[in-house]
Parts: structure tokens; sequence; C-alpha cells
């Protein structure tokens, strides 16, 4: 792969990755109640307060990202972000048969994205 080629993939990279945040933090807020009561369910404190400010925190670290600003910080901001969502709301080892395997699932596509986001962190 040529230089520009690879400079012209990881700002393709960065601007999917970065759109993936943008649009997951803005489908939170029209589904408010229903997030925060699954989060309240799992046991997460102040769930709405939490729920809010996480959603905020992607959206802007998503867009940075997209610009290429602050690459490599909003690349691992947005994998601390990916790390503590999986945690508290993919808890598929509490889980049993179809909905284990659907948690399951979310969770290994969370363990892919935050493997995107270290190779969007390295080239900075």
């Amino acid at each position: 792969m040529t230089p520009e080629l690879a400079d012209t993939a990881i700002i393709i990279a960065r601007i999917l990755v970065g759109a993936l945040f943008i649009i997951g933090g803005l489908r939170h807020f029209p589904v408010l109640d229903a997030m925060t009561a699954a989060m309240k369910e799992r046991g997460v404190p102040q769930a709405r307060l939490v729920l809010i400010v996480g959603s905020i925190y992607q959206i802007v670290l998503g867009i940075t990202l997209a610009l290429g600003l602050f690459a490599a910080a909003s690349a691992l901001g947005l994998i601390l972000f990916t790390v503590l969502a999986t945690v508290m709301m993919l808890n598929f080892w509490d889980k049993e048969g179809p909905q284990r395997a659907a948690l399951f699932n979310g969770f290994m596509s969370n363990v892919a994205i935050i493997g995107g986001l270290l190779a969007l962190a390295a080239t900075g």
C-alpha cells in the first residue's frame, strides 16, 4: 500500500469509527427512559446521569476522532468508554440461551471495535 493510500485509509477509518460513536450516542436520547431502566436493572448508580454524560462523551470523542483532532487521545478515550459500556450493558456471563448468545455477540463486536480503536490510536 502506498503511503498516500495508507493515509486515505486512516482518514476513512477515523470517519467510519467516529460515526459509529456519534450515531450511537445520538440514538440514546430518544430512548433515555428505557436505557436508564436497563442500566438501573444492572445496578448502575445514577443511571440517567451516567447515560447522558456517557452519551455526550461518546458523541464528542466520536466527532474529534472523525475530524482527526487529537485522534490518538480520542481513540483511547473511546476505548475506555467501550470497555465501561461493555461491562455495564453486555453481561453475557449472567445469562443463558439466546439472550447469552446475543449479548456475547455484542461483547465480541466491542472487542473488535477496541482493536480498531487501538490501531487508530497507534496511527495518531
